[in-house]
């Protein structure tokens, strides 16, 4: 029976396939009393081997899709099935209790689970514990026969449908066979919406409950443009579909002559579209879409995906790399960006009961704790100066004397480098991102001492709205258009212009088609955003006039109470919006 659903539109594309539920098997059993604890113990081995075999194929096409850091996580749980004094347990228990292989494997893996789990003080331990689970589960799918979903292995045109899609998961999506996915949760700005659009497929998030209305193998329709997703479609609604997509696939390729030109209105007023990346493997898709810069380079990743603090060497590599790569255009990088949701096992934060309002970012660099680790990172980025433009940024700023304090480590690095004889920039830009309302509206005042300001709008809008954007029953209160968002934004550009520095963007909003023609209005010089969305952005520039942008945006700040009043008044004036 055909069935149509609306959710939201998280990535561009439009796809009509088969359903690949990425659902969780029941992996229920009882404990039975063997005789021949030999076979049972014959039985697990051959689990583990299959585990190991699938683990090893999973991993293989992680690195092909998404390269060697992304798939280190599966190097964890390949060490944890080879792991003699584990093994050992369950085949003692097996022996010992008189049990089947299922029973020994849970009561040995639930054990070191619950004792890892218990090490509170070090994080590290408590992500085995998650890798033990992992494992676990993959070697009782196999004692009971039973298939767990592996979106590695799919090898046909498929749609993927889940409740929500983890990173791991992510990192084994092929695009090559993988043309949307569907899921019961998320919004825009989470995980896997922004995966879909590096990965370019399409993606609807926030159905609620699609995993209950779809069987595998179900042949679906979606359209990551407008949010409709049709289940069991009719030929007529494929055949619109596949015309929706081939529309699409057209309008891609004209996008793409776009890549050398310049960024300018219909009244040739120059913005400036640059990319957001997370390691120097990025700047090929940059570069690829065309982007004048890079406005935000994430430098926690390599903190994440090191098994200790990167070296001043290490980290120097991957800015010189960044910097090389992007041929003398502007280059934004974060410095150390760690806490709220982003942990580092081999450092030990501590346990908070809000995380994203605690000890994270510049709070750490500036602690007397994370002073060595900023100085390193400081230093790295001085000596990688020399090889392009670059520009530093700090991280959830609030109080003025948090940026003197961090540009203090900045001038105190660069005189030690200079009298140590090694070359630095002279022209290296020092700015903050605005994520903090309160730094928002005290831009005034930071743009007497700031190069710079890039707007961090994911967490400035749940900052502002008091709302997790990653908290389903709370979504609605992320609202990119409301008026009080849209007057902290103004005010941080005015305030920055008026000290003629610049101001930009690196939240999702810079990326938003609905959002571009408002910020143009403000006159953000800056928009930064995932690299392939920089193109249709360009596209969409061209055709704006920036004094009509601007008495829209200015009607939007003075006339409208709701987000929905902002979106109705862009009828005005973008009449196609």
């Amino acid at each position: 029976m055909t069935e149509m659903l609306n959710g939201i539109a998280a990535s561009d594309g439009v796809a009509v396939a088969k359903a690949y539920l990425l659902v969780q098997p029941d992996l229920s059993f009882e404990t039975v009393t063997v005789e021949d604890t030999n076979a049972e113990e014959a039985r697990l081995d051959v689990a583990l081997q299959a585990s190991q075999d699938e683990l090893s194929v999973i991993r293989e096409k992680a690195v092909e899709s998404l390269g060697e850091e992304a798939a280190s996580v599966f190097d964890a749980h390949l060490m944890v099935l080879s792991d003699p004094e584990m093994i050992n347990q369950i085949k003692e228990t097996i022996r010992a209790k008189q049990t089947n292989a299922e029973t020994g494997l849970k009561e040995v893996t639930d054990m070191f689970i619950t004792i890892f789990e218990g090490m509170e003080d070090n994080p590290y331990m408590q992500e085995r514990a998650a890798d033990i689970k992992d494992v676990a589960k993959r070697v009782l799918a196999h004692l009971l026969g039973v298939k767990l979903p592996n979106p590695a292995t799919i090898n046909e045109e498929s749609i993927v449908i889940a409740h929500d899609l983890t990173p791991s998961d992510t990192a084994q999506l092929n695009k090559q066979f993988v043309k949307a996915f569907v899921t019961n949760i998320g919004g825009r700005t989470s995980h896997s919406a922004i995966m879909a659009r590096t990965l370019e497929i399409a993606a609807v998030l926030g159905t609620n409950d699609i995993t209950k209305r779809v069987n595998d193998g179900d042949m679906v329709a979606v359209n990551g443009i407008t949010g409709e997703v049709i289940i069991n479609p009719s030929e007529e609604q494929i055949v619109a579909f596949k015309e929706a997509g081939a529309a699409y696939a057209k309008q891609k390729a004209e996008w793409a002559l776009l890549k050398d030109a310049e960024t300018v209105t219909a009244d040739g007023k120059h913005f400036e579209l640059a990319a957001n990346i997370g390691t120097p493997k990025d700047v090929e898709g940059v570069n690829d879409n065309g982007a004048e810069a890079v406005g935000l380079y994430r430098t926690e990743f390599l903190y994440m995906d090191s098994q200790d603090f990167p070296t001043e060497d290490e980290q120097y590599e991957a800015y010189k790399a960044v910097l090389e790569g992007m041929n003398g255009k502007p280059v934004v990088v974060r410095t150390m960006d760690i806490g709220g949701d982003k942990e580092l096992p081999y450092f030990d934060l501590p346990k908070e009961m809000n995380p994203f309002l605690g000890y994270r970012a510049l709070r750490i660099s500036i602690s007397e704790t994370g002073d060595a680790m900023f100085r390193t990172q400081m230093r790295a980025l001085l000596r990688a100066s020399v090889h392009g433009q670059l520009r530093i940024m700090f991280p959830m700023v609030a109080l003025l004397k948090e940026f003197r304090a961090a540009k203090a480590v900045f001038d105190e690095e660069k005189a030690k480098l200079e009298a140590e004889g090694i070359a630095v920039a002279d022209d290296i830009q020092v700015g903050i991102m605005i994520e903090i309302p309160a730094a928002a509206m005290l831009a005034d005042q930071f743009a007497k001492e700031v190069d710079f300001f890039s707007i961090g709008t994911n967490d400035l809008i749940q900052y502002t709205m008091a709302a997790d954007r990653m908290n389903e029953q709370v979504s609605y209160l992320y609202q990119p258009y409301n008026p009080s968002i849209l007057r902290l934004i103004n005010n941080v550009i005015k305030s920055a212009h008026a000290e003629g520095k610049w101001a930009g963007m690196c939240g999702e909003m810079a990326g938003d088609q609905q959002a571009v023609p408002l910020l143009v209005g403000m006159g953000l010089d800056e928009f930064s955003m995932s690299a392939t969305s920089v193109l249709r952005t360009r596209s969409l520039m061209k055709t704006l006039d920036t004094a009509k942008m601007r008495e829209y945006a200015q009607r939007a700040l003075t006339e409208c109470s709701t987000a929905e009043e902002v979106l109705e008044l862009a009828k005005v004036y973008l009449p196609e919006a």
